[in-house]
């Protein structure tokens, strides 16, 4: 795993909140978060779908992944009061479906940024 990989993209999103500051919709900060990535010359992919295989079927759009960075790193952003249980569900089963080593809960309805990332890592089973 990467941990600079990490910092940098921690950066990179408190670079957004800065600008941006809290308040607005997820699909803002989605946008700005994947561009701010992009410029500084990450692979950056939005909205990925990530299926679900069961036994013998498999559900092309099950889950949306927000971003992955170098095809590394799940991003999944909240504007939230506070994280929740299903938050941390939600994107360690991104990790354990999509065989992703790393993610990052990031709420940028926080005040102070840096309160409101939790970093995840997959460890397989």
């Amino acid at each position: 795993m990467d941990d600079k990989l990490t910092e940098r993209v921690i950066g990179a999103a408190i670079e957004v909140h800065k600008a941006l500051g809290p308040g607005l919709l997820e699909s803002a900060y989605q946008k700005c978060l994947f561009y701010e990535l992009e410029s500084q010359g990450f692979d950056v992919k939005q909205e990925i779908p990530l299926p679900i295989t069961y036994k013998d079927i498999v559900l092309d759009h099950g889950y949306r992944i927000d971003l992955l960075v170098e095809n590394e790193v799940v991003i999944e952003i909240k504007t939230v009061e506070k994280f929740t249980d299903v938050h941390t569900a939600q994107i360690l089963t991104y990790l354990k479906l999509g065989q992703f080593p790393i993610g990052l809960l990031i709420n940028f309805h926080s005040k102070l940024l840096t309160s409101g990332i939790k970093r995840f890592i997959n460890t397989p089973q």
